[in-house]
């Protein structure tokens, strides 16, 4: 006999059914009735966040660490209005979170209530699916299949928006056994054909590159990717939202691609003559100017997602399914061609590739008198070890953290990939430390980024969450700085922050029941580094007072091809004649 409750105890009771621990949100009026029952339940967790944005990217962060299904709430209106960002961000990047946000009582709906705003039309198109649930018998059924949805075929964000006569009124609970979708059917194996030419394709050639996304990752798909790049011996390069899918310190590995790639990555992808992509999805930021990009390759790609197969790029051999079972099958039939003796000569194309590597090695300058940002993120990288994890904001920071972290394992590098969102790091350390609470989890930010949602520390201090966050303080908006260095004359229009002298950093973290510390020489930075890892029973600031020239090198101006590729500022290009 089926359980009388109210819709908000159904709804509590299938997030428990559905496996949830932990729920980062904020109560109001809407989704109050929701939050009495919960209060009741020994499963979940509640973190009570400051802003909905920062239980948005929290909900992330804990989804990106442990592969599970991150979940947010918050109320109508404007609480439901502070998810978009997060849920934007999520639906880029493939991150699998459910929202819940209570709505007005139906009756109400379209009619400008108190705090009432169309959250299921502002979220359609950032979001894989979203529901507006109104009769308390539905709740759940919408929650296990929003589950499903989030976590299946390219993973993403859901939203589910709940009336709120809908969780007073009366229902029975019932959780649906299995799930039935008609149109919602992701294919996850491969076509035996397209495997095969694939195969046939990378035996023949001369020239090939696998090129790696965060699809990766996110289908489980690593060990599966390293056997083959070992079988092939074919070279590899790992996307900012794939780094750890591969081992930075693996001899076929030439680091990241894109506007701030590596010269051996860059350069091996524009003289390739087979690009195996899997999992990625020729985003500008990769590619530069699209109708030049890798303009002699023949294209295998291998997408989760079948919109995103030769939406950017022509896929002469496209494969629709889960990259692990793609690359499994890709081991399979790459190795009997060559037992049938197919096999092109790769020593003469890897050599050239690792000799570009080798000629072109990451690097930064050191000013006399003051810090290099880089030289901060290296050490940090050095001395916290293989188990942490690091989350970055957005700019010059992020991509310095990249390149200058050595990442061996996936699911420890998180980042605002495609949508570039300021104020992440913060908050989704927060989640990460949650998912996984026995590493340490370093938040790598800007001080303008940390200044958006910094006040998600005082979350981290009252609940136990003691993540380690480095401000790379350059006092300006450091990217933005370097576009206007570089092509607005240095005309510094509404970048400065001033944020060596406002706020105090360290007496911020201090208010905000943090530890705070600060840095500004290079001989203090280890010592610094290690005082912060030596603190475990409360968050950490530590305020690195950073050069306000450095820059984020090589680079590609944005528009321009790939082969324009600098290492520096007034360098030429660093591919010419020679290196064709």
């Amino acid at each position: 006999m089926a359980e009388q409750m109210t819709g908000a105890q159904s709804l509590i009771r299938s997030l428990e059914s559905a496996g949830v621990d932990t729920v980062f949100g904020i109560p109001g009026g809407a989704i109050l009735p929701a939050y009495d029952p919960l209060l009741d339940s020994t499963k979940i967790r509640h973190i009570l966040v400051r802003h909905e944005q920062g239980a948005g990217h929290a909900a992330q962060g804990y989804a990106q660490v442990t592969g599970r299904v991150g979940v947010c709430m918050a109320t109508s209106g404007p609480g439901a209005t502070n998810l978009v960002t997060p849920l934007a961000d999520a639906h880029m990047d493939s991150v699998p979170i459910v929202a819940i946000t209570g709505q007005v009582a139906s009756a109400a709906i379209g009619t400008d209530a108190f705090q009432e705003a169309d959250i299921r039309g502002i979220t359609m198109p950032i979001t894989k699916h979203n529901y507006l649930v109104t009769d308390p018998a539905e709740i759940p059924r919408a929650i296990a299949e929003a589950f499903y949805i989030a976590a299946t075929g390219r993973p993403g964000p859901v939203l589910v928006d709940i009336a709120k006569d809908a969780l007073q009124a009366t229902t029975t609970f019932e959780w649906p056994q299995s799930i039935n979708l008609p149109g919602y059917r992701p294919v996850t194996r491969p076509h035996a054909k397209q495997i095969r030419e694939a195969a046939r394709l990378i035996a023949a050639s001369t020239r090939p590159v696998l090129y790696v996304g965060g699809g990766v990752i996110k289908s489980g798909a690593h060990e599966e990717l390293k056997v083959l790049a070992e079988l092939t011996r074919i070279p590899v390069v790992t996307t900012l939202m794939a780094r750890g899918a591969f081992p930075d310190s693996h001899p076929l590995h030439l680091g990241m691609p894109g506007m701030h790639g590596t010269v051996a990555a860059v350069g091996a992808l524009q003289r390739s003559d087979l690009l195996i992509c899997l999992g990625a999805r020729f985003d500008d930021r990769v590619t530069g100017r699209l109708d030049t990009f890798a303009p002699d390759a023949v294209v295998i790609h291998a997408d989760i997602d079948p919109a995103e197969i030769s939406k950017n790029r022509h896929a002469e051999v496209p494969i629709v399914g889960d990259c692990r079972e793609v690359i499994a099958d890709l081991v399979v039939a790459v190795q009997s061609e060559y037992d049938e003796g197919r096999r092109g000569e790769e020593g003469l194309w890897l050599a050239t590739c690792q000799a570009w590597r080798d000629r072109y090695p990451l690097g930064y300058e050191s000013p006399e008198g003051s810090l290099s940002p880089q030289y901060v993120i290296e050490r940090i990288g050095s001395l916290t070890g293989a188990d942490t994890t690091y989350v970055a904001g957005v700019g010059q920071h992020q991509m310095w953290a990249a390149h200058f972290i050595k990442y061996e394992r996936p699911r420890t590098w998180l980042n605002s990939g495609g949508l570039g969102t300021m104020g992440y790091a913060v908050p989704a350390a927060m989640g990460a430390k949650v998912g996984r609470p026995d590493s340490p989890v370093w938040a790598i930010d800007g001080d303008g980024c940390f200044q958006m949602t910094n006040q998600e520390l005082a979350t981290c201090a009252l609940n136990g969450i003691p993540i380690k966050v480095a401000i790379i303080n350059n006092s300006s908006l450091g990217m933005v700085r370097q576009w206007q260095t570089l092509f607005y004359d240095g005309r510094y229009s509404s970048t400065d922050l001033h944020s060596v002298r406002v706020p105090d950093f360290v007496k911020l973290a201090e208010a905000l029941g943090c530890v705070g510390l600060r840095c500004d020489t290079a001989g203090d930075v280890d010592e610094t580094i290690t005082k912060a890892m030596s603190i475990n029973d409360a968050p950490v600031v530590i305020d690195f007072i950073v050069n306000p020239d450095a820059m984020v090198w090589p680079m590609v101006p944005a528009g321009t091809s790939n082969d324009a590729l600098e290492i520096a500022r007034d360098l030429k290009p660093v591919f010419d004649e020679d290196d064709l």
